[in-house]
């Protein structure tokens, strides 16, 4: 069952809850996957790795908007795209520890052959791609950053 299956599906079940912030949660996530479907480009399918991207291109913009509510003391607001953000990344693949994150990395430095801070772009390259949807970009370019600087 896809990722897009899913979502349809807890769609449904939320519905029969009657449980109305996931509800929004879920169809702001189904409306992402439909737009990446249809989009100028598309072939009509959504792979799960897109779909792990779209998700987490949405948890970013959740808490970034909290982020701002909070400034703007706008609590109530705030809570809401936290709890849709917590809603979302019950979608995600499990998140890398730091320890899997930090032995992960440092297998891809070390088949990319980087040896210096100034060869981060090829780290990066092959770190984004393949750590997409297990953890954070942040988290990966600043663990890069130490690792190389060592």
């Amino acid at each position: 069952m896809t990722l897009f299956d899913t979502i349809s599906d807890d769609i449904k079940k939320a519905m029969l809850a009657r449980d109305a912030q996931r509800l929004d949660a879920l169809r702001g996530i189904k409306k992402e996957f439909l737009e990446a479907k249809t989009a100028k480009g598309s072939d009509g399918n959504l792979t799960d790795e897109r779909a792990t991207q779209i998700l987490a291109k949405m948890i970013k913009q959740r808490k970034e908007s909290a982020a701002i509510y909070t400034e703007q003391n706008r609590p109530e607001l705030a809570e809401t795209e936290l709890a849709q953000a917590a809603i979302i990344e019950g979608y995600m693949p499990k998140q890398l520890t730091d320890e899997e994150l930090t032995s992960a990395l440092k297998e891809i430095i070390a088949r990319v052959g980087a040896t210096s801070p100034k060869e981060m772009g090829k780290v990066m390259g092959v770190a984004s791609r393949e750590l997409a949807g297990k953890a954070e970009g942040r988290a990966i370019s600043a663990k890069v950053k130490e690792l190389l600087a060592e």
